[in-house]
C-alpha cells in the first residue's frame, strides 16, 4: 500500500447479512450502505468467528479466535495488554477515535462508562466517546444518559424498558424517545460532529459503533412504521427432527426453541428491525457528508461490518448465539476508491477477523504472526479467488461448540466432540435437514471432522 488513508469503520450490532438493499433484500432500503457497496466490494459469504457480541468484537479487535483471546461470553473484559487493531494503527501514526458502542468489557449495573476511559485508551483509542447498547444504557451512566437526563427522557426510557422486560420477546412498539434522541441518532450525530471538528495532522481511524438494530424492537418515530409487517419476507420454518438424528441432540441447540412466535409477531419484529437499520443507514449518510465537507471522502477507506447476525424468527428463534446462517453470516463492505474494485461482489470464504490484517496493511504495516486473520488484499487485487477452503466459528463456554463451514457444508460439534449439526448448504440452503446420523452422510461427516481438527490445530486451539 502507499499513502496512509483515513479509515472509517462502522459496526452495527446484530445485523443480518441479507438486510441490505445491495444484498437483494426485497423490502429494506439502505441507500447509503448501498453506495458504499457500489463504490467498493461486498463480501457475500462473510461470517463472524463468534455469533455473540463480546467474543465477536474482541475477535474483530484482536484478529484472534475466542479460543485465542479467551473471551467466550458477554462477561469479563478484553485484556488491556491485547495487541489490537487500534493499537497497531496508533503505532503506525494514526489518531484513533471511538464514538458509540465497543463492548470490550461488561457494562455492569451502576457503572459509569467514563470511568473506563483509561482502559479504552489502553486497548488503542486516542479519543473515546463511548455508549453502551440499548438495554445496558439504562443501567449504566455515560455521555448519552447525561443528555437524556437533562432532557427529561431517561426516566421514561427506563420505565419503557422495564415494561418490555416483563415479556421481552412479545413487545413491538415505537421507542418513547424522539427520533433525534434515539441512541443510534445520538451516535451518528456525535460521529459526524467529531469529523467536522477533526484538525489533527495525523491520519484518522474512526470507529463508529452503532447500538442497533439489536433488540428491543423499538424503532423510533417514522422508522417504526416505515415497513409494513405484511410485506416482510417469510421466516425460515422450524426444521423437523429426522428419525436418524442421535438422541443426544434433540434437547440441545439448534433444536430447542423458546416461546412460540406467531407469524404476525415475527412480521412485526422484522418490520421494526428493518426500520432501525434504515435509521442507521441515514446516519451513515450524514457521517459520509461530514467527511465530504472536510475534503476527505474521495480517498476514505470505509469498512462496514456487523458483529454477528440475528435469527429474526428463522427456525422459530430470535437473536443469536447459534451457527444457523441467519446468526452466523454478517454484512461486510469495504470501499477505497482506486484501490479496491468498485461494484464488486465476492463469494470468498472470509471471516470478520480478516479485516484486522487488511487495515494494518492498508496503513503501511503488517500484522504480526499471532494474528489469525488473513489479509483480504490478495482477493482485492485479483491474485486469488479465495483465501481459505473453510471458515471457523465458536460459541459457548471455554472449549465449547465449534463449527466448520465450507462452500458445500456446515458441520458443528459440542464441547465433548459430538457432532450435532451437518447441513448440505448447496441443496438445503434453509438448513432444514440435519444429516448427523444419516448413513449416507457418514463419509462427509468424517471428512469435515478431519478438516475441523486441522483448522483448530492451525489456530492454536488447546483443550
Amino acid at each position: 500500500m502507499i499513502d496512509k488513508p483515513h479509515i472509517l469503520i462502522v459496526m452495527t450490532d446484530q445485523q443480518r447479512a441479507d438486510c441490505l438493499g445491495c444484498a437483494g433484500h426485497p423490502q429494506i432500503r439502505t441507500p447509503n450502505l448501498d453506495r458504499i457497496a457500489r463504490e467498493g466490494t461486498r463480501f457475500a459469504q462473510a461470517i463472524t468467528v463468534a455469533p455473540l457480541c463480546m467474543p465477536a468484537r474482541a475477535s474483530f479487535a484482536t484478529g484472534l479466535y475466542p479460543h485465542n483471546h479467551g473471551m467466550w461470553r458477554n462477561s469479563g473484559a478484553l485484556s488491556p495488554s491485547s495487541e489490537t487493531l487500534f493499537r497497531l494503527l496508533q503505532q503506525g501514526g494514526y489518531f484513533t477515535a471511538l464514538v458509540g458502542k465497543a463492548h470490550y468489557y461488561e457494562p455492569r449495573p451502576g457503572i459509569d462508562l467514563r470511568d473506563s476511559e483509561d482502559f479504552m485508551h489502553a486497548v488503542g483509542f486516542t479519543y473515546v466517546h463511548e455508549t453502551a447498547g440499548p438495554t445496558a444504557s439504562v443501567i449504566t451512566a455515560s455521555y448519552v444518559t447525561d443528555e437524556w437526563e437533562r432532557r427529561g427522557l431517561l426516566a421514561k426510557l427506563k420505565a419503557d424498558y422495564a415494561d418490555r422486560n416483563e415479556d421481552r420477546d412479545q413487545v413491538v412498539r415505537p421507542s418513547v424517545l424522539p427520533v433525534d434522541d434515539f441512541l443510534d441518532s445520538y451516535i451518528g450525530r456525535k460521529a459526524g460532529a467529531f469529523v467536522d471538528a477533526y484538525e489533527d495532522a495525523r491520519p484518522l481511524c474512526l470507529f463508529v459503533g452503532f447500538a442497533g438494530p439489536h433488540d428491543p424492537w423499538d424503532a423510533p418515530g417514522v422508522y417504526a412504521s416505515m415497513y409494513r409487517p405484511e410485506d416482510t419476507p417469510r421466516p425460515i420454518p422450524v426444521p423437523t427432527v429426522p428419525e436418524t438424528l442421535p438422541d443426544y441432540i434433540e434437547p440441545k441447540a439448534p433444536f430447542r426453541v423458546g416461546s412460540a412466535l406467531s407469524p404476525s409477531l415475527i412480521a412485526q419484529i422484522r418490520a421494526n428491525y428493518y426500520g432501525k437499520i434504515s435509521l442507521i443507514d441515514h446516519h451513515v449518510g450524514r457521517i459520509l457528508e461530514a467527511f465530504e465537507r472536510k475534503g476527505l471522502l474521495e480517498d476514505l477507506l470505509i469498512v462496514f461490518v456487523a458483529d454477528h447476525g440475528e435469527m429474526l424468527g428463522d427456525h422459530g428463534r430470535l437473536r443469536k448465539g447459534i451457527f444457523y446462517e441467519s446468526s452466523l453470516r454478517i454484512p461486510l463492505l469495504i470501499r477505497w476508491p482506486g484501490r479496491i474494485p468498485a461494484n464488486a461482489v465476492t463469494d470468498a470464504l472470509v471471516e470478520n477477523i480478516d479485516v484486522f490484517p487488511t487495515l494494518v496493511e492498508a496503513a503501511g504495516s503488517s500484522a504480526t504472526a499471532w494474528c489469525a486473520g488473513r489479509s483480504l488484499w490478495p482477493l482485492l487485487r485479483g491474485e486469488t479467488s479465495n483465501l481459505r477452503e473453510n471458515q471457523l466459528s465458536e460459541t459457548g463456554r471455554a472449549q465449547s461448540h465449534v463449527m466448520l463451514r465450507t462452500p458445500e457444508y456446515k458441520f458443528a460439534v459440542d464441547g465433548t466432540g459430538r457432532a450435532y449439526m451437518l447441513f448440505d448448504l448447496v441443496h438445503d440452503a434453509e438448513e432444514q435437514h440435519n444429516l448427523v446420523g444419516d448413513a449416507s452422510a457418514m463419509n462427509v461427516q468424517s471428512s469435515l471432522r478431519r478438516e475441523l481438527q486441522h483448522r483448530l490445530e492451525q489456530s492454536r486451539y488447546v483443550k
